[in-house]
């Protein structure tokens, strides 16, 4: 028998944004009900590096990382639980004259959105970190960037959003979505909820649900490829990426260290996702450059995901070109950890004002067919 419920929205997704946009709709006082095909906080939002970076992503995307940054600080007391957040600084390694370059090209850029970056030369650099390898030229340091647990702060959303009163569904895949008259309906297995807006944060499904409606997008599996060793001595202090991606790291107060590079292998069909092993050697072996001490640590555990990503490796968000009340936020690219706070804000605003103080329009769903690709970041390795 198909249960049905009624609501003002429904939430398709339950990564950190769909999470935070249920917390933001309950507290403007609408009834929501959000879906997940598995479990809140489990899909990319919760196998991601972790990391809360501002510096080095696509200029279109820095009013929100910008917007998104202070929720950071306050996130354990609005949350009622401990996400591990650290502003430990973030680091971006150089390892050429060019990339040296690229760097302070990127600090001028940011500096006129109000991000203001440190330039650290060679001396500088060691005189700080001693434990990086002889390869690193130089560095671009945001010291306000930092980390958190990813496996944390998902599944605190949900449970917030839960104690607010939203309908919160696990294991609750979504077969179909359909607008009639003045309202959607969205069906799993045996519920039918019908709502006046909809909100598509389906992660690497979101491409189905966009195209029920008419918007095809071009979205591609993301499968980043993690591991993390035994705990070890504590002395990585700064969150750490590099010019070109293929690397970055962090340590946790227990001394783990966390690291990622390159790809796994992902089926989004199936939604199953295996890390590689020729992917995880090169990871280790492009740490062991940048941080020698790490020879000899022993990985005990490899994992993956999937993510969706968009050509020019920035989101969908806003509201749809064909469908009236229909939202969309997806296609974060490897990098929507640090946003997934302010997009749950942002999805309240296009819901309740029909508007959002933050930019969007450089994250349309319909700009592959109308305008150029956004300019690229300083480098497309995943970081979050």
């Amino acid at each position: 028998m198909t249960e049905r419920l009624r609501v003002d929205v429904a939430i398709v997704g339950g990564g950190i944004a769909g999470c935070a946009a249920a917390v933001a709709l309950r507290e403007a006082g609408l009834t929501v009900a959000l879906l997940e095909k598995a479990l809140c906080g489990a899909g990319a939002s919760g196998v991601n590096f972790g990391g809360v970076r501002q510096q080095g992503r696509n200029l279109a995307e820095l009013p929100l990382a910008r917007r998104a940054r202070p929720l950071w600080d306050q996130l354990n007391e609005r949350l009622g639980e401990d996400v591990e957040f650290e502003a430990s600084g973030h680091l971006k390694l150089a390892r050429s004259d060019g990339e040296t370059a690229q760097l302070e090209r990127h600090a001028r850029d940011v500096a006129e959105h109000g991000l203001r970056l440190e330039l650290l030369g060679a001396a500088a650099l060691r005189a700080e970190l001693p434990w990086l390898g002889h390869d690193v030229v130089g560095a671009s340091l945001c010291a306000e960037d930092g980390h958190a647990n990813p496996r944390l702060v998902g599944p605190a959303f949900a449970r917030l959003a839960r104690r607010l009163g939203a309908d919160v569904r696990e294991h609750a895949a979504v077969l179909s979505a359909m607008r009639g008259g003045d309202e959607f309906e969205t069906r799993t297995a045996d519920l039918a909820v019908h709502s006046r807006y909809l909100v598509n944060c389906a992660g690497i499904g979101a491409g189905r649900i966009a195209a029920a409606f008419g918007e095809d997008v071009p979205l591609q599996p993301l499968v980043p490829n993690m591991l993390v060793t035994e705990p070890l001595p504590f002395f990585i202090s700064r969150s750490i990426g590099v010019c070109g991606g293929g690397i970055y790291l962090r340590q946790i107060a227990r001394g783990n260290a966390i690291l990622g590079g390159g790809g796994g292998w992902g089926d989004a069909d199936s939604n199953h996702s295996r890390p590689l092993t020729g992917s995880s050697l090169a990871a280790m072996a492009n740490a062991i450059a940048i941080v020698p001490a790490l020879a000899g640590a022993h990985v005990i555990r490899s994992w993956t995901g999937i993510d969706g990503k968009m050509p020019d490796l920035i989101p969908v968000i806003g509201r749809s070109r064909t469908t009236p009340n229909l939202i969309h936020a997806f296609g974060f690219s490897g990098h929507g950890f640090q946003l997934g706070p302010v997009v749950g804000e942002i999805i309240a605003e296009l819901v309740t004002q029909g508007r959002s103080v933050s930019p969007l329009e450089p994250f349309s769903i319909d700009r592959f067919a109308n305008a150029a690709p956004a300019s690229q970041p300083i480098d497309v390795g995943i970081e979050e």
